[in-house]
């Protein structure tokens, strides 16, 4: 069983998508494990966006994630990373597929709504960063039976 993080940025949480992301994971199959409503602080942000740091748009990476509030989020089930990566599209959102969250809502890479891991070791940090381990809460629906394989 996979995991992995969730970001409604701050242009979705702006423009009320919140229930949008978590709707189309949820029905996608995955299983909400942990959440969070946070205005992220510099310090947060720039452990998150290390990766990019020394980048061009480094710094308007940082702007826009402290510019309002964020949904942080951990989701997990088969194939996870692929799964929520499909979900929300390409990150240039005129390149994501006809459906995604991205495609649907989005049309700038600047303002593409939210981030997702992109690997096993990526989401294992990224939600080590966002989540104290006791706030992973493990639980099991009895719909997971008709949704993941054995």
């Amino acid at each position: 069983m996979e995991r992995t993080l969730v970001l409604v940025k701050p242009d979705a949480v702006q423009r009320g998508l919140i229930g949008e992301v978590i709707a189309r994971l949820e029905r996608r199959g995955l299983r909400l494990v942990a959440a969070r409503f946070v205005q992220v602080d510099r310090k947060l942000a720039e452990r998150h966006y290390a990766v990019h740091k020394g980048k061009p748009f480094y710094d308007g990476l940082i702007a826009y994630i402290t510019s309002a509030p964020v949904m942080a989020m951990v989701w997990e089930g088969p194939n996870a990373i692929a799964a929520v990566r499909q979900t929300m599209g390409s990150t240039r959102p005129t390149e994501a597929a006809p459906g995604s969250i991205r495609h649907d809502f989005g049309l700038t890479v600047g303002r593409n709504l939210t981030h997702a891991s992109d690997s096993p070791q990526t989401a294992q940090e990224e939600v080590n960063l966002w989540f104290k381990p006791d706030e992973l809460i493990t639980w099991e629906r009895d719909l997971d039976r008709w949704i993941f394989d054995a």
